[in-house]
């Protein structure tokens, strides 16, 4: 496996005597799109704040290449290089596009706190540094005429572009995109895609999950099929949608 593969082993996790994710294991290496689907309820969201380190693992071990980090704080999974996006979307509305975006930068400062306090020169050369990198996501995201407009009053699919840009500005090996398009025309959604295609082409792992099965099958290199908390099924697309079990749990046909 290469060293920033993301391995899931035997991940579990219990809330009192409910178990929400049995057992899962699975990798998620750099370069490509790995999927993940399933009904509502299956424990997605679940598995996705424990990797996030937003849960703790009841069993089993999460891993960084060789770094544990099954029972790391959320800021531990971020410092280790890992970001995700949000269902439900998190921006600073009153803040401006370019600002939302330098938010996600922090990992990257180096100027000291009285250097920015005193207005030195290297505090200076560093902000100027870090909004030419926010002005080019922004770029790459087609979103630079927004640049100085309130975060909370764009439509939600920039406001969507926005928090992919954040996250993207903390440099990380792997991105969490915790359905991305939700409530996205196709249009939007096949551009967002590119994004993502060209964001694992650069060398990126990314974990896409998503309602949008077509999406994802277009995106995605493997795919792993939760339902109640246990993982179904993995596979290559075109293999995954042709699996029975998945069939009956996901698409709800019996």
């Amino acid at each position: 496996m290469p060293p920033d593969t993301l391995i899931l082993s035997g991940v579990t996790k219990r809330f009192g005597g409910v178990t929400a994710v049995s057992d899962v294991s699975f990798a998620i290496p750099p370069g490509r799109i790995t999927g993940l689907i399933g009904p509502n309820g299956a424990g997605k969201s679940t598995l996705v704040n424990m990797i996030a380190g937003v849960l703790t693992l009841s069993a089993g071990e999460i891993r960084l290449g060789s770094r544990p980090l099954g029972q790391a704080r959320s800021d531990e999974v971020a410092r280790a290089g890992i970001a995700r996006t949000f269902q439900n979307i998190r921006l600073l509305p009153e803040a401006s596009v370019l600002d939302n975006v330098l938010v996600g930068f922090h990992r990257l400062e180096r100027a000291s706190l009285m250097a920015n306090l005193l207005g030195l020169p290297s505090a200076w050369r560093e902000t100027a540094m870090l909004r030419d990198k926010a002005r080019d996501l922004l770029a790459r995201f087609g979103m630079s005429r927004y640049a100085a407009y309130p975060a909370g009053g764009l439509s939600y699919g920039h406001q969507r572009r926005v928090e992919m840009m954040r996250a993207l500005a903390t440099d990380p090996v792997l991105l969490l995109l915790d359905e991305p398009v939700a409530g996205m025309n196709d249009v939007e959604a096949a551009e967002l895609g590119d994004i993502f295609a060209g964001l694992a082409k650069g060398g990126m792992a990314v974990l896409l999950i998503e309602h949008n099965v077509p999406f994802v099958a277009r995106l995605c290199a493997e795919i792993n099929v939760l339902d109640t908390g246990r993982l179904i099924a993995s596979g290559p697309p075109h293999e995954v949608m042709r699996n029975e079990s998945v069939i009956a749990a996901y698409l709800g046909v019996a």
